[in-house]
Formats: structure tokens, C-alpha cells, sequence
């Protein structure tokens, strides 16, 4: 199954108006921030070269999303990270087994299918009730990126001069449809990579454009 990762700059041509599409989405971000006692989402004004277009930055196969999830775990509890051909029940076990860590990861403790990264630097990430019916926990770009280069070594990726992300779908790919197939990659961990990069490119976009990533 294919997920999408999408950039919602955060501009006032976009926020302010009447229309806005993620308007009730932003209203439950502000309020699950407002309680763990946080600044609201930022809204930019509008910069030359910045719309309020949303636009696609990633995407890449749900199950590769699970396979980086469970080398991130295994590294930040201290066992070997091995590559796997299939996840299997070693993955589920993972998370019954360190579930408070999990809870506690931007990348782990997140919707496949739906949810948010805003660019609001907190610990943890954000849910209540609402959420969790919802679009599932907040997460915060500038965590789930320290997060991305603490796992990037593990599965060969140098964080601080990474390969190229790879080009964003062109076009919006449908929940049940297969997602575009990787570049060619001879790593054992060629999955966890491609995940990582699409990640990564969306994380520094959002911090650098003052965007909000989303799920799709």
C-alpha cells in the first residue's frame, strides 16, 4: 500500500482564509498544544516564492515506513540492528515489549494513514481523545528529524551529508495501490533508506519553509 507525505505551507494565504481546508485540523493541533502548554502552530506571512499550494514531498510503501520504525527501536534500545527480509512478529513484539519507547517516538508513535508533523519543537509527541479518533498523535518536525539522524548511521546513511531524496510522486497515489517503486539501491537496509530520505526531505522542508507534513 502506498503513503503519500504532503507539505501544507503554513502561510496566511492559506490559514487565514475562510476556506481553509485543514482549518478544523489546525484547531486540534492548537488545542492538544495549548494544553501540554506550547505556542500554537505557527502562520507565516506570505514570502515571495512561498503559496499556499500543498504540494507532495515523499512517498513511499507502508511497509518499508514499518521496516525504518523497527530499526529506529532496536537501535535506541541498545539491540542489534539487523536487516530483515519481512518484519514478522520480531516487529509487534518490539512494540509490546518497549512500548513506553515507542510512545515516546515521533517516527514509531504515529498514524500510517493520516496524522501531522508541525514545526513546534516538543519532547513527545501530543494526543488526547480527539486526536487519537481522529487523525492520530502529533508530532513535531524537529524531533522526528533528530530522531531520523539518530537511526540514519545504523542503516548507512551519513545524517549530515545524505543522498539525494528521491523525486515526490507525481500525483496523489490511492491508499490500496502499490507506491511508485524505489530507486535501485544494494543495501540490505534499501527499504529503511528510501523511507529515511523521504522523511528527512520532509522534516528539513518543514523547518526550513514553515510547513506542516502530513500523511495521506
Amino acid at each position: 500500500m502506498a503513503c503519500d507525505l504532503w507539505l501544507v505551507p503554513l502561510v496566511d494565504v492559506l490559514c487565514h482564509t475562510p476556506d481553509n481546508p485543514f482549518a478544523d485540523e489546525l484547531a486540534q493541533y492548537n488545542k492538544v498544544l495549548g494544553e501540554a502548554g506550547l505556542p500554537p502552530v505557527p502562520v507565516y506571512q506570505y514570502m515571495p516564492g512561498l503559496s499556499g499550494e500543498v504540494a507532495p514531498v515523499a512517498g513511499f510503501d507502508y511497509d518499508a515506513l514499518h521496516f525504518l520504525r523497527r530499526a529506529y527501536l532496536l537501535q535506541v534500545c541498545g539491540l542489534a540492528v539487523t536487516p530483515v527480509d519481512e518484519l514478522g512478529g520480531d516487529y509487534e513484539q518490539l512494540l509490546e515489549m518497549f512500548e513506553t519507547t515507542a510512545q515516546q517516538s515521533h517516527l514509531v508513535w504515529h498514524y500510517d494513514h493520516a496524522g501531522a508533523y508541525v514545526p513546534v519543537d516538543f519532547p513527545h509527541p501530543l494526543s488526547n481523545d480527539e486526536l487519537l479518533a481522529g487523525g492520530g498523535p502529533l508530532g513535531s518536525s524537529q524531533t522526528l528529524l533528530r530522531e531520523l539522524e539518530l537511526v540514519a548511521p545504523v542503516i548507512g546513511i551519513d545524517p549530515a551529508n545524505p543522498p539525494a531524496a528521491p523525486q515526490p510522486p507525481i500525483a496523489p497515489t490511492e491508499l490500496e495501490e502499490p507506491a511508485v517503486p524505489a530507486p535501485y539501491d544494494p543495501s540490505p537496509f534499501a527499504r529503511e533508506r528510501h523511507v529515511w530520505l523521504g522523511l528527512h526531505a520532509a522534516a528539513t522542508r518543514s523547518l526550513a519553509q514553515g510547513s506542516m507534513i502530513i500523511f495521506s
